[in-house]
């Protein structure tokens, strides 16, 4: 009898067995799953590695298209696009959300003749410089003095916290996520210092609000560069530097080598002020990513660790300033070590 109920009990022990054996091979799977999704959702920022602007030039690809389609021309303009409603007006251009096709597109038309030069330089710009960087070209037509381009429904850079505090977007409105917009920021910079055509500097930037407005904020939650009316071209080789405007400049949201240089007592004169260089955009770097790292939980970590690459951002002297690149390197480390001290925080929790 008893040797029946050490064996019961043996017998007992021998099916518990794959039974544990199964539930902690599933408290492992559950915790690679659990790692799996925070790595893809909490910890790296959900951009799109698909490039919609992978066409040759002269054509394009929005949205759901499977196939490139030539830039729209004037007669295919006047005939096949619905103008709807004025959502933005600038200095050069009015901007209208229109239709083409059953999409949702926006239609730049000239402001005056007075801007006409601007107008056409911003569409030359959009046309050679068509990358993942900028907002893509549709189609224009130069007698009617229109531009066709992709609409992006969450506006400006500007409309940024208005857009992150909305609760359908809680799930972005972390650091991670926007510390990948100063990356995509700063990404545009370099493009624009390394761009087909040579060093460009974005002169649309004397202050924070303006800067703001020469970009959109994607429905992927990556950044391109909309407003190009305002790109002139540097080349140290030959001695070319530029001038932002023809007025006098203030504020400390510009470079110093922006600022009238001969104090109060010598009136402002565009001749006699010196031009300068690209480096112009690096010190805005510091002020443009603090606004779009906000002051989320993490935020202000995050201004920590990028207090040296800011700092030398803020030089004085411009030629001591780093490249765009070597900020864009900084912040992806940065974003790195946070991620790699965030994943190795909840594996220990768990």
């Amino acid at each position: 009898m008893e040797r029946k109920a050490q064996e019961s009990r043996k017998g007992l022990t021998h099916r518990e067995v794959p039974r544990v054996v199964g539930l902690l091979l599933t408290m492992a799977l559950m915790n690679v799953l659990l790692y799996l999704y925070l790595d893809r959702f909490f910890i790296s920022p959900q951009h799109s590695t698909k490039d919609s602007r992978s066409c040759p030039h002269g054509y394009f690809r929005m949205g759901q298209m499977k196939n490139c389609s030539p830039w729209l021309s004037c007669e295919e303009l006047r005939t096949e696009v619905r103008q709807l409603k004025r959502v933005g007006e600038g200095a050069v251009k009015r901007v209208f959300l229109s239709e083409w096709k059953e999409r949702k597109v926006a239609l730049s038309r000239l402001t005056s003749l007075e801007m006409k030069d601007d107008f056409l330089y911003g569409l030359q710009m959009l046309k050679s410089l068509q990358s993942k960087h900028i907002v893509t070209l549709l189609g224009y037509c130069e007698d009617d003095n229109t531009i066709l381009t992709e609409y992006h429904p969450l506006g400006s850079l500007s409309n940024l916290e208005e857009t992150l505090n909305l609760s359908k977007y809680q799930n972005v409105n972390t650091w991670q996520h926007r510390l990948q917009l100063a990356m995509d920021y700063v990404s545009i910079i370099n493009y624009l210092h390394h761009s087909p055509l040579g060093t460009l500097v974005m002169c649309d930037s004397n202050d924070l609000p303006k800067t703001l407005s020469q970009y959109l904020l994607t429905s992927n939650f990556s950044i391109v560069a909309n407003d190009l009316d305002a790109l002139p071209l540097v080349n140290h080789s030959s001695g070319t530097f530029v001038k932002c405007g023809h007025r006098e400049l203030h504020g400390d949201f510009v470079a110093p080598e922006q600022l009238w240089p001969y104090g109060e007592d010598t009136p402002f004169h565009d001749d006699l002020m010196p031009s300068y260089d690209e480096k112009i955009d690096i010190w805005k770097i510091p002020d443009v990513s603090s606004f779009l790292l906000g002051h989320v939980e993490g935020s202000d970590m995050v201004r920590f660790h990028l207090f040296d690459i800011h700092k030398a951002c803020k030089s004085q002297n411009p030629a001591e300033r780093p490249t765009a690149q070597d900020i864009l390197d900084t912040y992806q480390k940065v974003l790195n070590s946070l991620r790699d001290t965030v994943m190795s925080q909840t594996r220990e929790m768990l």
